[in-house]
């Protein structure tokens, strides 16, 4: 298709993740900046705290990694239709690389994603239907799961669910997020905090760093750690308590995205964080909101609520005392601040724009906003 590999982040790892030789479905994927914390590491005490921010991708998250090199397969398979499921990220990102391609997408739908999730996948032409208590219920979701097997096999359609024991082909490009961050840091040993659902993220990055290792000869070590809420706390505790076996639970959290309670890729991550010395963290919702409000006002980080809970572990492994000062500290942030409309009504409460009259009365606002005097004779 005319493409030069060489300057697109995602693509010029290909030989790496099993990229398709024959189709290329690109938006531009790939590449996102690795930002470094001007306040909030500080104040934590880290001296190099650093944000992967993954919103930076075409459709807003990291699931453009998943969706490039999932439809690429599809396209070099010859299928004409994708099934999957989403809570919003791989939808939208299944959705506009289908578009891309295509294909025509159907998508069951986890019943609480955010509005503006289905928005947008609606707007790249995506079909949607929703499954009560999908997501939520592990029973119910592990019946989606199976039907849809069933339902693709019928249709002779692909099947993309982000998830190694869905779709590896797909998974295989999201760990081009570990080669960046490699490329970018260097031969150095670095914690990588990552969210969790289902585990399929935390996995592939694990995974990434250890091909680097073995295959690439990169001298750095990176302790991956597995960060969910505590409302689907499916790995990370048993990660932490020694477990070899993921837990499924009846999902309650309300962090979009991370409402999986089905086991998934959940023993993968367990056995390979251990390996490389991650840990396990559970956090509170209410603390992952606190996160996401300062990522944006002391950082300028726009992100999803998903895109602050490796933030929210990275303050819990900090105060345990498991990670040193001058450690290097990577935070996944997953997805756009866009991506979740409720989460921001949460963030800004009852601040409004107010509508005034003229300029006078526009300085007079920000003077009294800022603590100073209007000045006599000064409109």
């Amino acid at each position: 298709m005319g493409l030069n590999h060489q300057f697109m982040n995602h693509w010029k790892y290909a030989d790496w993740w099993g990229a398709p030789k024959g189709s290329t479905v690109t938006l531009g994927e790939g590449g996102t900046p690795l930002i470094r914390s001007a306040k909030l590491g500080p104040e934590m005490g880290l001296g190099q705290l650093w944000f992967k921010y993954e919103g930076a991708n075409p459709s807003g998250s990291y699931k453009d990694r998943f969706a490039a090199a999932a439809v690429s397969h599809l396209v070099q398979d010859g299928r004409r239709v994708c099934l999957g499921t989403s809570s919003g990220n791989t939808g939208a990102a299944l959705a506009a690389y289908c578009a891309r391609a295509g294909l025509s997408c159907f998508l069951a739908i986890v019943e609480g994603a955010p509005e503006g999730k289905l928005r947008q996948m609606l707007a790249h032409g995506a079909h949607l239907i929703r499954i009560r208590s999908f997501g939520s219920s592990p029973e119910i979701s592990a019946r989606v799961m199976e039907g849809l097997k069933g339902l693709a096999a019928e249709m002779e359609a692909g099947l993309e669910i982000s998830a190694f024991a869905f779709s590896p082909r797909g998974m295989a490009g999201v760990m081009t997020i570990s080669f960046e961050i490699a490329e970018s840091l260097g031969p150095r040993d670095v914690h990588v905090f990552s969210p969790a659902g289902g585990g399929g993220l935390t996995w592939a990055v694990a995974r990434g760093f250890e091909f680097l290792a073995g295959q690439k000869g990169w001298q750095g070590r990176a302790r991956v750690h597995c960060v969910q809420p505590e409302g689907n706390d499916t790995i990370a505790s048993a990660l932490r308590d020694g477990s070899g076996q993921a837990r499924a639970v009846e999902s309650r959290t309300a962090v979009s995205g991370l409402q999986v309670g089905g086991v998934l890729d959940g023993d993968g991550v367990i056995a390979s964080c251990r390996r490389s010395g991650g840990q396990g963290h559970v956090v509170t919702d209410a603390q992952v909101w606190e996160w996401q409000a300062r990522m944006a006002r002391e950082e300028g980080i726009f992100c999803e609520p998903a895109g602050a809970v490796a933030l929210a572990g990275v303050a819990a492994a900090v105060g345990r005392g498991e990670i040193g000062p001058q450690d290097p500290v990577v935070c996944l942030v997953t997805g756009s601040g866009f991506k979740d409309e409720r989460s921001l009504v949460r963030m800004i409460g009852s601040a409004g724009a107010p509508l005034v009259d003229d300029f006078a009365a526009f300085s007079s606002a920000v003077r009294h906003a800022a603590g100073r005097r209007d000045p006599e004779n000064v409109p």
